[in-house]
């Protein structure tokens, strides 16, 4: 796939760089992401080759992309309790497409990882004072003050602690009985379980216990892996490539690279340059990944991008993020699948609803609309159906807490609601009862 004779994992110095913090100490840095290198990786080839693979049948509509996770993770909530509530309500979203939207689903987390975040300003400025602004925690901290928005490269290091502890307690759960098929009632968070979203669930948990319940009556075995263990797997936007390169090793069995901080990674919209240090990053490694396209994209380079990041059309190898907004998704869409589908590129079509939908609220709150993001999943689906494309997946910023971010939903969250539990550092998410409704219209899409 790539050519060995001018691609390293260092290759990417040689090329303009957007995005990267500005290490006020170049020695500690370099000292911190050589001692990183030393660090065993966090996910295996073999498993970032499953993920290609199912990856590999959403492009052919055989399958579907569940992405979802975090704005960005926040070191104090790599608690078991946090993972736990993120990693229920994925596999709650999960079931119902499975069973309700009859495909396998390929779960994938923006967890243990989704430490960084490029920003729109170097600086941000409040009252008098301006500081850098807070590229997320494997950066700088949130506090406005000087100190905590000084870039620390100690902060890589904590954050590949605390990624691996979240991705060691995610094996626990997943293998060791937690994503049981048995569970499936277990899974329904108690603020949700009452709501007309959770009594749908509930419905849809007692048609699969029942199902369980037939097969053993019937002789067949229910305790094997495909009913007690669950696939989940890790991405992040690769934003800081010299961490991503310290995580980067050569697979053994194949001989190939891999970026082993994550099963999955993506470039941003705003790091997505032909020429750019994250696409030379890219093109090396043999993970799956990700692109986000937002309005601001150029056909023919998109093209070009599509043809670099992946020479040899692999299957389940590049998945576009789609991410224009409900009132643009019609305007930009449509030319762009056709021009992907007319190259003959296999790609995996994968729409965020989420960050062409942001606005200010009234409350000085950032937000996003609910039915704004259900508009553009329907424009998604309908315009790939029009165009002969494949709408294989959905990218969302969502969590498994009780929050109040994001206005609509089945609870009709209103802006003077949004005070109530508004936690996000970031970007607004959907809570559990938002991921769950959204759910449940996907099958219904997914079936159509």
């Amino acid at each position: 796939m790539t050519d060995s004779a001018n691609w390293s994992p260092s290759s990417w110095r040689n090329f303009p760089a957007q995005q990267l913090p500005p290490w006020p100490d170049p020695d500690e840095y370099q000292q911190a992401v050589e001692t990183i290198s030393a660090f065993p990786p966090l996910v295996f080839a073999g498993e970032i080759r499953a993920l290609k693979d199912i990856l590999a049948k959403a492009a052919e509509g055989e399958a579907f992309l569940l992405q979802g996770g975090d704005c960005a993770e926040d070191f104090s909530q790599c608690t078991a309790p946090y993972i736990r509530e993120t990693l229920k309500v994925l596999l709650q979203m999960a079931i119902i497409l499975t069973y309700a939207g009859r495909k396998p689903v390929a779960k994938v987390g923006r967890i243990a990882g989704q430490f960084a975040k490029p920003r729109s300003s170097n600086m941000e400025k409040i009252g008098d004072q301006e500081l850098p602004s807070y590229r997320g925690d494997m950066v700088n901290a949130p506090e406005f003050t000087p100190e905590a928005r000084r870039p620390d490269p100690q902060r890589l290091i904590k954050g590949y602690y605390t990624s691996c502890a979240t991705m060691n307690l995610l094996r626990a759960f997943t293998k060791g009985g937690y994503a049981s098929l048995q569970r499936v009632h277990s899974w329904n968070n108690d603020f949700v379980k009452n709501s007309p979203i959770g009594q749908s669930y509930e419905q849809l948990a007692e048609q699969i216990s029942m199902t369980l319940s037939f097969l053993e009556n019937i002789g067949l075995k229910v305790d094997s892996p495909q009913f007690n263990q669950a696939n989940v797997y890790t991405s992040h936007e690769a934003l800081l490539l010299g961490y991503e390169e310290a995580l980067t090793r050569r697979d053994s069995i194949s001989g190939e690279w891999y970026d082993c901080s994550a099963h999955m990674v993506w470039i941003g919209d705003r790091t997505r340059q032909l020429d750019g240090a994250h696409v030379e990053f890219f093109r090396g490694i043999h993970n799956p990944i990700g692109l986000k396209i937002g309005p601001s994209y150029d056909l023919d380079e998109t093209l070009r991008l599509i043809e670099k990041l992946n020479p040899e059309n692999e299957a389940g190898r590049l998945t576009l993020i789609t991410r224009f907004g409900a009132g643009k998704v019609g305007d930009y869409l449509p030319r762009l699948a056709r021009g992907v589908r007319g190259a003959g590129h296999k790609v995996v079509w994968c729409c965020d609803p989420m960050h062409g939908n942001t606005y200010v609220a009234e409350s000085g709150h950032k937000t996003r609309n609910f039915d704004d993001i259900m508009a553009e999943v329907r424009g998604f689906f309908d315009i790939h159906r029009a165009e002969g494309t494949i709408p294989g997946g959905v990218h969302l910023e969502m969590t498994g807490e009780n929050v109040t971010e994001c206005i609509g939903g089945g609870r009709k969250i209103e802006n003077d609601h949004l005070k109530l539990n508004y936690a996000t550092q970031c970007d607004p998410r959907l809570n559990a009862e938002q991921s769950l409704d959204l759910a449940f219209h996907l099958a219904q899409m997914i079936n159509s």
